[in-house]
């Protein structure tokens, strides 16, 4: 029994395919290969990488694109102005005069018929406090052939005007005037009426004012 399974497993081994089984290492690549895969590898490193085509289209449009913008004139978007020459229209007379007070006149005409005057003097409004009054005329002629004459005068009491070719306002009714007249009549008798009690009673007329201006400013006080 036993030579029985000695002579099964012996020719099963042989049946099976022999494969050799090697403990030494793998032999190298000869030198000559080696220096020569090194070489390969070297140059390939060195080469300039090749860029993609949608890098170089990229490149092209932006060289494309700041050519253009160089060529391209610079459009001006400023307002353009025409100016039409005009005749010139020299001046005929200019006489000026200077006070050592402040005062001063002057005067001029010009070739197209343009003739003014003005004066000035300091005039004395209040305690260590002038004004500068001006006083002037000038005329000129319309474009419709009208000679247009204007007096003017400055002061404290502001910029006041005279000229027949300014409109005027439509003269006010009798009843607007009556009534206007007992407006002021009124206001006058109050002011009468205050200058009296303030004379008469101190103390009240102080009272008064201290209400008076309390109603001006919004607010209470106790009656």
């Amino acid at each position: 029994m036993k030579l029985l399974v000695a002579c099964a497993v012996l020719s099963l081994a042989t049946a099976l395919p022999q494969r050799r089984v090697s403990l030494k290492p793998e032999q190298p690549l000869p030198l000559d290969d080696q220096q020569q895969a090194e070489q390969n590898y070297n140059a390939y490193q060195q080469q300039p990488q090749a860029q993609p085509d949608y890098r170089q289209q990229q490149d092209y449009r932006q060289q494309q694109q700041q050519q253009e913008y160089r060529q391209k004139p610079i459009e001006d978007f400023r307002p353009k102005v025409e100016l039409e020459s005009t005749t010139f229209i020299p001046i005929i007379r200019f006489d000026k005069e200077q006070g050592t007070d402040g005062s001063y006149k002057t005067a001029y005409e010009t070739g197209n018929n343009i003739q003014a005057e003005e004066q000035g003097f300091l005039k004395s409004v209040g305690e260590n406090q002038d004004a500068l009054v001006q006083q002037g005329t000038y005329t000129y002629t319309a474009p419709d052939g009208q000679v247009i004459t204007v007096e003017y005068t400055a002061d404290e009491f502001g910029f006041r005007v005279k000229g027949d070719h300014i409109p005027t306002p439509p003269p006010v009714s009798a009843e607007i005037q009556k009534g206007l007249d007992l407006i002021y009549a009124g206001i006058k008798a109050n002011q009468e009426r205050a200058a009296l009690e303030a004379k008469n009673n101190p103390e009240a007329a102080r009272q008064q004012e201290e209400k008076a201006a309390l109603d001006y400013k919004g607010h209470y006080y106790q009656q």
